[in-house]
């Protein structure tokens, strides 16, 4: 009997110990950097031809409309926020400051696109589709058209994402937010379609490196305040606002919903100018914030926030607007290699099971974007994405004569983007490691979707009409 009961046992433990290495690993890392070889590359080139072929790229743009529109996305009190571990799902007690979408329609007498701001910690694709389903049978606007980006404040909600990873980072899934958000969201959109008019447009940027700081090593980052000012005939304006310093000045301690830093930002460019301010998260990715001195949290957020908007104001003279600019907008769902989380130890040649990846409900699929406005391009991503690799994708933009503004949480999130040389170089870290969801590749996969994008978006004669 006791034979039998040890048999027995082994058994349990040699399945628990085999069911453990396929579930969790350790696997393998591997190293093979040919993603051109790879199935999913191939299937998102594809999506971001087909995708600009419904595009009218043309030398002579009609006249150039804008619209736009604001809604509050503040949840219930008591909702929990997202971005901090260490709330534990805890519920939400206030409201500081509210929440905000903001949305900008650009139109050219052909091309259609939305750029959506959101007082958000990312955009995921369960609000995405709610805003692509509505607004589009309300305005014709495809997914194709509307283009997601998130300010990352970490005092926003969570409990829009169902699985162990949702409720990690924010709190119990509450399906009821995710219909309030997308609704919401969706509804700014609508109105902004509905309020385009003649306008024009001008775009500026200032180095601002005294709030920003690269937070994971001794490295350059993308240091930039960028802005867009577009203007009415009628004479209202709406500014948009791109910085890349993750919204951090409260501590996972803040219990109270509050649009952080970028909040401050909006409501002093709109206090100051009459205009509407609309703010997108940059590239995040290793890009901490430096606020000014203050007594508190609380000041030194209101204190970062207008430091950064009187630099966009003393910027905004004597810009060149433009009247006819072309617009063309193409995104694509994509897929994504296998998990490659390394959470062992340091230099771990070791990764997570990919099957680990669908017990915690992180998703295989990302989405990128690209937006072209005249000289102005925008490429969204789904990641907190790497400063460090934003600012080099910039220098190879400028080459072209093109003032390239990267974004994060293009309705999706898959984790941190690091450049790739650190993925073997360095000792783990957060970023590197734990939250480098998908491997070493990365970096090189969205550099050859940008560079695809950029010879769709801005063909051979394009970028000679705009080195002229």
């Amino acid at each position: 009997m006791f034979k039998k009961i040890l048999k027995i046992t082994g058994l349990v433990v040699l399945a628990l110990v085999i069911l453990f290495l396929v579930v969790v690993g350790p696997w393998p890392v591997y190293k093979d950097s040919r993603f051109q070889s790879a199935g999913y590359y191939k299937r998102a080139l594809a999506a971001l031809e087909d995708n600009m072929r419904t595009q009218h790229l043309t030398a002579e743009p009609g006249r150039l409309q804008a619209g736009w529109a604001t809604r509050i996305i503040t949840p219930k009190v008591g909702t929990p926020l997202g971005g901090y571990g260490n709330r534990r799902g805890a519920p939400s007690t206030g409201v500081r400051d509210d929440l905000y979408t903001k949305v900008l329609v650009l139109h050219d007498g052909n091309d259609t696109v939305a750029i959506v701001g959101t007082d958000l910690l990312l955009v995921p694709p369960n609000v995405a589709d709610i805003v692509r389903n509505k607004a589009g049978d309300k305005t014709g606007l495809t997914a194709n058209e509307i283009y997601f980006t998130a300010s990352h404040t970490h005092c926003g909600p969570g409990a829009w994402a169902p699985g162990i990873a949702g409720y990690v980072t924010g709190g119990k899934y509450d399906p009821s937010l995710v219909d309030f958000l997308g609704n919401t969201i969706a509804d700014a959109v609508i109105e902004a379609h509905a309020r385009l008019k003649p306008a024009k447009l001008a775009h500026n940027a200032v180095d601002a490196p005294q709030h920003i700081r690269n937070r994971t090593r001794k490295a350059p980052i993308d240091t930039e305040l960028s802005f867009v000012l577009v203007e009415q005939d009628a004479g209202d304006k709406c500014y948009v606002v791109r910085y890349s310093a993750h919204p951090t000045v409260f501590s996972g301690r803040m219990m109270e919903f509050s649009a952080e830093f970028p909040g401050a930002l909006q409501r002093y460019l709109e206090s100051a100018t009459g205009a509407t301010a609309l703010y997108l998260g940059g590239a995040l990715g290793s890009s901490g914030p430096v606020a000014p001195e203050g007594p508190n949290a609380s000041a030194r957020v209101d204190a970062m926030g207008e430091a950064l908007a009187k630099l966009v104001l003393e910027n905004s003279a004597d810009l060149e607007f433009h009247t006819h600019l072309d617009i063309a907008s193409a995104g694509a769902e994509i897929g994504m290699p296998s998990m490659q989380m390394r959470p062992f130890a340091t230099k771990s040649k070791w990764r997570v099971s990919p099957l680990l990846g669908k017990v915690f409900g992180v998703p295989p699929l990302g989405w990128v974007h690209a937006v072209r406005v005249g000289d102005l391009m925008f490429i969204g991503t789904p990641f907190d994405f790497s400063g460090e690799t934003s600012k080099e994708w910039k220098e190879w933009a400028a080459r072209r004569n093109i003032t390239l503004w990267p974004t994060s949480f293009s309705a999706a999130y898959c984790g941190y983007l690091s450049p790739d040389r650190y993925y073997w170089e360095e000792p783990l870290n957060y970023e590197t490691g734990l939250m480098s969801w998908f491997g070493p590749n990365m970096e090189a996969y969205f550099t050859a979707l940008l560079h695809r994008a950029t010879e769709l978006m801005y063909p051979p004669q394009a970028l000679t009409a705009l080195a002229q």
